[in-house]
């Protein structure tokens, strides 16, 4: 078993714009994870100092780095890593989180063993300046309704098999992208795992998408009516959304 888990490869995903403060740290902590993996940066046309960083690490045989012509966005961009990933399975992570050395390993043990499409670690919550705070949980096992009721997979905590992430690339970045995602691999897979410790280090950065809540709120919504639930369903689940969303950080 050990020696078939070396031989597969995880393909892991950082997009990244104007990330030159923290991607040294994602960088790092992808790079000391204990699988075999590829690294595939994709820097969408940064204005910073992000590609200088990038390239003290190209040393590293194990880091493909991308530069987009345009500004594609986060969606598109990991798209096109997701086209370009020779591994077994995808993981993604913002060039602004970073992982526990042990994250991939334990999250590749676990697909492995479940036959598993998708799983997610959990996570604990940072400041901008790094310092670490609350906890955030994650179930064992995670359904199409229990996602549509609350979205406990974030993005850096993902990882999904290869071959099923790309039937289903980023769209709608005006809503939440991945969670659409999530929510089709879902639907038509039936499950995903989670694994219940904070292997993710999330930074809540100010302006984002999911940090500006009204703004989050409004595209949850949409997401629900996107999905196909009709108006009643949609204000359903909307509902169990804010409630949870408000349990969740306090």
């Amino acid at each position: 078993m050990e020696q078939r888990m070396n031989d597969i490869l995880v393909s892991v995903i950082m997009p990244v714009y104007n990330g030159e403060q923290f991607i040294g740290e994602a960088i790092r902590s992808v790079l000391r994870q204990r699988v075999r993996l590829e690294l595939i940066v994709i820097n969408d046309k940064s204005t910073d100092g992000t590609e200088d960083v990038i390239c003290s690490f190209e040393q590293d045989e194990r880091l493909i780095y991308i530069r987009n012509e345009d500004n594609l966005g986060v969606a598109k961009s990991r798209n096109k890593g997701m086209e370009m990933a020779k591994g077994k399975y995808i993981a993604f992570l913002d060039a602004d989180d970073y992982w526990t050395e042990d994250k991939l390993e334990k999250q590749l043990s676990l697909m492995e063993e479940k036959k598993a499409v998708l799983s997610s670690a959990g996570r604990q919550l940072m400041d901008e300046e790094g310092s670490l705070g609350k906890i955030i949980q994650i179930p064992e096992e995670i359904t199409y309704n229990s996602l549509l009721r609350s979205n406990v997979l974030n993005t850096s905590g993902v990882m999904v098999l290869a071959d099923v992430a790309r039937k289903y690339p980023m769209t709608q970045d005006h809503l939440h992208e991945d969670y659409i995602m999530w929510l089709s691999i879902l639907r038509d897979y039936g499950k995903a795992y989670g694994i219940n410790e904070p292997m993710l280090k999330y930074r809540v950065m100010k302006g984002t998408k999911s940090a500006n809540k009204l703004k989050s709120a409004k595209m949850t919504f949409g997401v629900y009516r996107y999905m196909g639930l009709n108006l009643f369903w949609s204000c359903w689940y909307f509902c169990c959304y804010a409630v949870k969303g408000i349990l969740k950080y306090h």
